[in-house]
C-alpha cells in the first residue's frame, strides 16, 4: 500500500510514519508536508533513509503539487492542520485557510484521482464541552468552540458531506489530547515537562479544572491504523485514551516524576472560551475493528519525560526562534496580549 501522508513531519503524522514503517508490512510512505513552524523533517531522521519513505515539500492548498504527489497512491491520510487552540484564537485566518480550504483542496484531489481511501484526522473538541458523567460518542452533535475546533468541525462535515455527495471513500478519526515525544513544546504535556527541565513556572490556565481525556500518540497511531486497514467507509471513529485528568492534577504528576517543587505552579488568565471537559466514548472502535488504548497515562508520562530528558539536540532545534516569540508574547505577556486581542479586533492582515 503507498500512502500518503499529509503533516507528515508533525507530531501525530511523523508518530504516525515511524509506527507503520516499523511494522515492517510493505507500506511505501509519502511525507507531503509544508514545514511550518511545527513540521520539523528532524522528527523524522531515524527514517529518512528507509527505502519505503519519501518527502515532498508542499502546502496542501496548492492543488497542482498535491496532485503530482498523490498520483499512484492508494490512500491518503490526512493529518496536516493548524492544531494549537491558542493560536487560532490570537490569529484565526491560517487556520481557517488551512483547516477548511486545505482540506478542501485534497479532497477535490483525491475525488480526481479516485483514491480508494481517505482517513481524515479530527479531534474531540469538535463535540465542545461535555457535562460531567457524559461521554461523546460518534453520533454526539458537533457543538465547537474555538476558531480551531470549529475549523476542524467544518472539515469534518466537508469530508462526510463527499461520501454522501460523491460516494467518496473516506473514514473520520477523532481523538483525544495526545502526548508523546516530538510534540512541539507550546502543548500542554511538553510545556510543563520543557518548563520542569529548565526550573521555569508551570503556567496553569485559570483555575486548572479543565479535565482532558489523554492518549499516547503511539496508541493513537495503532487506532488510525486499524481505522484505514478495517474501517468501514462514511464512518467515524473515536479515539481515546481513557484516561481523564484535569490539567492540574496532571501538572502536579508532571512535577513529582521530574522532582521539581510545587512552587513552580502559576496560575495565568484563561484562554477565552475554554472548554471544560472533553471525554470519548471509544466503544465503536473497540467493538467494530478490535483497538484498545495499551499505554496508561502513568507509563506514557514516564516514557515521554524520558524521552524529553534524552533529546537535548532536538528540543534546543525546537526552543528557539519562533517559539521564543510566541511564549514571550502569550504567557510573559499574558495579560497584555489577550487584552490587545479582545479590543483591537483583528490580529491579522490575511
Amino acid at each position: 500500500m503507498k500512502i500518503l501522508v499529509t503533516g507528515g513531519a508533525g507530531f501525530i503524522g511523523s508518530n504516525f510514519i515511524r509506527y507503520i514503517l516499523a511494522l515492517g508490512r510493505k507500506y511505501t510512505v509519502v511525507n507531503y508536508d509544508k514545514l511550518t513552524y511545527a513540521g520539523n523533517l528532524a522528527n523524522l531522521e531515524q527514517v529518512s533513509a528507509h527505502p519505503n519513505y519519501g518527502f515532498v515539500k508542499g502546502d496542501i492548498c496548492d492543488a497542482s503539487l498535491l496532485e503530482s504527489a498523490m498520483r499512484g497512491c492508494d490512500a491518503v491520510v490526512h493529518f496536516a492542520a493548524e492544531s494549537h487552540v491558542d493560536r487560532s484564537i490570537y490569529e484565526p485566518s491560517p487556520v481557517i485557510r488551512t483547516n477548511i480550504t486545505g482540506t478542501f483542496t485534497i479532497l477535490e484531489v483525491a475525488r480526481k484521482l479516485s483514491i480508494p481511501r481517505f482517513v481524515h484526522i479530527s479531534t474531540d473538541e469538535v463535540y465542545g464541552d461535555i457535562s460531567p458523567n457524559e461521554f461523546a460518542d460518534e453520533r454526539s452533535p458537533l457543538q465547537p468552540s474555538s476558531p480551531y475546533s470549529a475549523s476542524k468541525a467544518g472539515a469534518d462535515l466537508l469530508v462526510r458531506s463527499y461520501v454522501r455527495t460523491y460516494d467518496f471513500p473516506a473514514v473520520i478519526t477523532r481523538s483525544s489530547n495526545n502526548y508523546g515525544p516530538y510534540q512541539f513544546p507550546e502543548k500542554f504535556v511538553p510545556l510543563m515537562i520543557t518548563n520542569a527541565m529548565s526550573n521555569q513556572v508551570f503556567p496553569v490556565y485559570g483555575d486548572g479544572k479543565q479535565q482532558r481525556d489523554w492518549l499516547h500518540v503511539e496508541d493513537n497511531c495503532g487506532g488510525i491504523l486499524a481505522v484505514l486497514e478495517k474501517g468501514k467507509i462514511g464512518e467515524v471513529y473515536n479515539i481515546g485514551g481513557l484516561d481523564l485528568e484535569e490539567n492540574l492534577t496532571l501538572a502536579r504528576r508532571i512535577l513529582q516524576l521530574t522532582g521539581k517543587p510545587e512552587s513552580l505552579l502559576t496560575y495565568v488568565r484563561d484562554r477565552p472560551g475554554h472548554d471544560r471537559r472533553y471525554a470519548l466514548n471509544c466503544e465503536k472502535i473497540k467493538d467494530e475493528l478490535g483497538w484498545k488504548p495499551l499505554i496508561s497515562l502513568d507509563d506514557g508520562l514516564r516514557q515521554t519525560i524520558d524521552w524529553y530528558e534524552n533529546s537535548g539536540p532536538w528540543l534546543a532545534g525546537v526552543r528557539c526562534g519562533e517559539y521564543l516569540t510566541y511564549y514571550e508574547k502569550y504567557y510573559l505577556n499574558r495579560e497584555q496580549s489577550l487584552h490587545a486581542i479582545a479590543s483591537a479586533g483583528p490580529t491579522t492582515s490575511e
